[in-house]
């Protein structure tokens, strides 16, 4: 980002967690607010400051299901956007006209927005491995494989806690795996059975796209990363962006829950058309 970004420095500068004990404390809450094709959002905060992974909701849908997990779009600091594909940014038009709330993506995935968004209030640009800090939070980018421009995903740290997503990219990488390292709770994509896939009503077309190096997680290569990721730490996986024609509930999480033999972490799979509850995690 530019040097003479004045939110950038801002953010830097006036906005760092205060020092001491109190760190010890902070938190990570976070509530998966819609999680597949019809809008993708998420919900992360340290009960001070607040962000969204992505908006693909309508404003009155957003605020309807901030409200049910006690916030509101007033209170957000950001919004950090994966990439361009309309699920995850047709609402960022609107809510940031409304509430002028700092919206962060790369350059890549600002050249492809949809213009249906129409103008984006603060839009701020950064690369791909950049951290932006946010009072108690960091928020750390990192380079995925999508059908996308220029695709991303994040980590979000407190003083103690960490968040990862791991979300709409199709293989994984050394990069994904070492970022995603020592997370306390995971946002992990399990979009597909391969075989309900190709025995399904997709053409081959769209079957490759999916199941491709560039297209999404199926259960298995969910499973697989899972287990490589696993520590003490971790507490809680959130399965989400499950396919409606070509996953079954069951299935997703009886594979995550396998490839954590006698782990004591919590397995819940994301609603793909409401809220979930607000999670908590502390390391």
């Amino acid at each position: 980002m530019p040097k003479n970004n004045n939110l950038w420095y801002t953010l830097r500068r006036a906005m760092k967690p205060p020092p001491g004990p109190r760190e010890g404390r902070i938190v990570i809450k976070f509530a998966l607010l819609g999680s597949g094709s019809s809008g993708n959002a998420t919900l992360v905060t340290d009960g001070t400051n607040s962000i969204l992974i992505d908006n693909g909701l309508s404003f009155k849908r957003l605020e309807e299901r901030l409200a049910a997990v006690g916030a509101s779009p007033a209170q957000l600091s950001g919004v950090f956007v994966t990439h361009e594909h309309s699920d995850h940014v047709l609402g960022l038009g609107v809510l940031s006209r409304k509430h002028r709330v700092p919206v962060f993506m790369t350059e890549g995935t600002r050249a492809s927005l949809p213009p249906a968004l129409g103008h984006i209030e603060r839009l701020e640009t950064v690369e791909a491995g950049e951290t932006v800090t946010l009072g108690g939070l960091s928020i750390a980018s990192f380079s995925i494989a999508h059908d996308a421009a220029d695709p991303v995903s994040y980590t979000i740290t407190t003083a103690r806690s960490k968040l990862g997503f791991a979300t709409d990219f199709g293989h994984t990488s050394h990069l994904v795996r070492m970022r995603l390292a020592n997370s306390h709770a995971l946002v992990l994509e399990s979009n597909y059975c391969p075989h309900l896939l190709r025995t399904g009503s997709y053409p081959p077309k769209i079957q490759q796209r999916i199941s491709g190096r560039s297209g999404h997680l199926s259960n298995h290569d969910a499973a697989k990363l899972l287990s490589e990721l696993a520590h003490d730490g971790l507490q809680l996986v959130v399965l989400v962006h499950l396919s409606r024609e070509n996953n079954l509930p069951a299935l997703a999480s009886r594979l995550a829950r396998e490839a954590l033999p006698g782990h004591p972490a919590e397995i819940v799979v994301a609603p793909p058309d409401g809220s979930s509850r607000l999670f908590e995690v502390q390391g």
